[in-house]
């Protein structure tokens, strides 16, 4: 008994870490949930502890709640946000789903450190003081919406704009050199590299612009909805002065829900941005397995482009290096769409006036951003700024690639240009000499008419 307290809440009597900041509440959760080990992400955390310190702050602006006890809880509530007590949040995701455990240990634990900072005076309750004008209702909507956007704003965005220039710069680079284009993975007519690139930069930019799109709604916050969304025990202003308080903490521009109703029963925004989460990751597969098919060989494969060398590929293969980076933002983008289908069905069990599956989407939502950002810019660092490119082996293949003969359609005929197409892969020739055989052609305009370059700026040969 010497390792634990006492503890009491509304069921009675429970044996609670002596050390622990937390109380009754959080320790029964322990005991009810060991489900997964996953804990919520610091940035959850650190939303939680932003919204307790204002909500005090608040609380006491408008005369409800003591100046001492309010300014004690304040300093408890950032020192849970700056991540000084995340020891003490031991509680699984997979938990009640409307969250009430870990909105109870953050009261819990700001109330026990508060009673440190204020000795001595009149004890800070959890519920009484901490959780003052709050329900887990409104309080936990609103702490995925403002951790989901300190993530994007932190994490996210910064490594996808890095992400786009370092695919802008690649472009510039690389716009000279022409290479055969591929559709359903056979030859196609030429493009260039820098067109190639260009076109995942711009599916990068479309991603972040997705992703800003939907960001006044996560501005929007369920907080002073209370426990159904009437905002019952909180005073009529509480929601957007609370919102208000947070916008200057953070310079983000929350605002109090124009509804809170829908904001506490279903979490649609988290949906939409997971959404455009789901979108991002689609584009990212597309850019790594690229790279990869470009990158493959070095003797049976395309072998375009080397990636950097990064790690041996191979315990038994000696001198074997793999596509790694690629393969870990694949997989990055099969964990977001799964976490999209998650979040999406969560998202369907809001349950007249509150969604009951909260804490999954919390997870989830921020798991996906955390992940996207930073193996974005791991995409940037250890792939796309060091590949180098295999210029003569590309040279090589644009020059034995039968489909140049396209380019002859507008002056031979589509048919005529297919029978030159045949004979020069079934030869192994080049298409310009098989045409010189086959049309009346001169040397001259075959030269100007298959020339690589000028394929790739688009419009029409002579007739």
């Amino acid at each position: 008994m010497s390792d634990f307290r006492i503890e009491k809440d509304s069921l009675g009597e429970v044996k609670v870490p002596k050390e622990a900041l937390y109380g009754a509440q959080t320790q029964r959760a322990v005991e009810n949930f060991p489900v997964s080990g996953i804990r919520f992400p610091r940035v959850f955390i650190r939303a939680l502890g932003l919204i307790k310190a204002v909500s005090a702050e608040v609380n006491a602006g408008l005369g409800l709640l003591d100046a001492n006890l309010a300014n004690a809880i304040h300093l408890a509530a950032l020192e849970v946000a700056e991540g000084k007590w995340d020891d003490h949040f031991p509680l699984d995701i997979f938990q009640t789903g409307s969250g009430t455990s870990t909105n109870m240990n953050a009261n819990e634990v700001i109330a026990a450190r508060a009673n440190q900072l204020f000795p001595g005076g009149t004890t800070v309750h959890p519920n009484n003081h901490v959780n003052m004008g709050q329900s887990s209702n409104d309080v936990f909507p609103a702490a995925i919406h403002v951790s989901a956007y300190l993530q994007l704003q932190e994490v996210f965005l910064p490594a996808f704009t890095h992400l786009h220039s370092a695919l802008k710069k690649r472009e510039a680079e690389l716009d000279d050199i022409v290479k055969t284009g591929r559709t359903h993975l056979m030859d196609a007519m030429p493009v260039r590299m820098g067109q190639e690139i260009g076109g995942w930069a711009f599916q990068v930019q479309q991603g972040v612009e997705r992703v800003e799109s939907c960001l006044p709604r996560l501005a929007r916050l369920a907080i002073g909805g209370t426990a159904v969304g009437t905002g019952i025990n909180a005073p009529k202003e509480f929601g957007s002065i609370v919102a208000l308080r947070l916008a200057g903490r953070t310079g983000i521009p929350f605002q109090e829900t124009k509804n809170h109703f829908a904001a506490q029963a279903v979490m649609d925004t988290a949906v939409e941005l997971s959404g455009h989460l789901k979108t991002t990751a689609s584009s990212l597969m597309k850019i790594a397995n690229d790279l990869r098919w470009m990158n493959s060989g070095p003797i049976a494969g395309l072998g375009e482009i080397s990636l950097p060398s990064l790690q041996p590929g191979s315990s038994i293969m000696p001198g074997k290096v793999n596509p790694v980076i690629c393969e870990a933002v694949m997989m990055v983008c099969a964990q977001v769409t799964g976490n999209d289908v998650a979040i999406t069905l969560s998202n369907q069990h809001g349950n007249f006036q509150l969604n009951v599956m909260l804490p999954v989407i919390a997870h989830n939502l921020l798991q996906s951003i955390t992940l996207l950002g930073k193996v974005s810019r791991l995409l940037a660092d250890k792939a796309i700024a060091g590949f180098t490119v295999n210029k003569d082996r590309i040279a090589g293949l644009v020059g034995q690639n039968p489909i140049l003969v396209t380019a002859l359609n507008p002056v031979i005929g589509y048919d005529k240009a297919a029978e030159i197409a045949k004979k020069a892969y079934k030869e192994g020739r080049p298409v310009k000499d098989v045409a010189a055989e086959m049309t009346d052609l001169s040397k001259k305009d075959l030269d100007r008419l298959l020339d690589p370059r000028p394929m790739t700026e688009g419009g029409i040969g002579e007739k």
